[in-house]
């Protein structure tokens, strides 16, 4: 047999038997209960408020950071962090319409239709170039350690400008890898 003191919620929310009057129910506030703010469940006769059913309101709100406690340490003032110093050496930049190459003290990047790859010298097997077929672009290929291969090809315009990528570009792989 089930008994009122093995009941979840007190006696002032607990929902009278079905044959009584709801009207005639006591509530803590005095009013009668509506049916969608109390559903009796089958088992326990328990009362169980109702949510009701709306739609989720999502609103954009900006990110604020909790006010600290009264009693919370303070931040740790941390020291500015110095910039770091540029690579020290000769870099080389090729941009066209899409794409572009920068190789420099660092490594290589390699920019395509706005996504940028960048290699770290140790991580480079061998870095390759050539004119294009029709003469109008730079191809260059990056091979990494593991055996992949990253091509980018720039655009040149006009181009004359390709006739001066060229030998810069020798020169500065020349620079940082002398063996290819």
């Amino acid at each position: 047999m089930w008994h009122r003191s093995h009941q979840k919620f007190p006696a002032s929310t607990r929902i009278q038997d079905a044959t009584h009057d709801r009207a005639a129910a006591p509530t803590r506030s005095g009013l009668r209960p509506t049916p969608t703010a109390v559903r009796a469940t089958a088992r326990t006769r328990t009362a169980v408020p109702v949510r009701p059913r709306t739609a989720p309101v999502l609103r954009r709100t900006a990110l604020v950071a909790p006010a600290p406690h009264a009693y919370a340490p303070g931040q740790p003032a941390y020291a500015p962090v110095p910039p770091q110093p540029a690579p020290v050496g000769p870099d080389f930049l090729a941009v066209g319409k899409r794409n572009a190459v920068v190789v420099d003290a660092s490594g290589v990047a390699l920019e395509m239709s706005g996504f940028t790859i960048e290699f770290r010298w140790p991580e480079i097997r061998s870095v390759h170039h050539q004119v294009s077929p029709d003469g109008k672009a730079l191809m260059v290929a990056v091979i990494h350690l593991d055996g992949r291969l990253f091509e980018c090809v720039v655009e040149a315009k006009p181009r004359a400008r390709l006739q001066e990528w060229i030998p810069q570009l020798s020169w500065v792989l020349g620079h940082y890898r002398p063996a290819g």
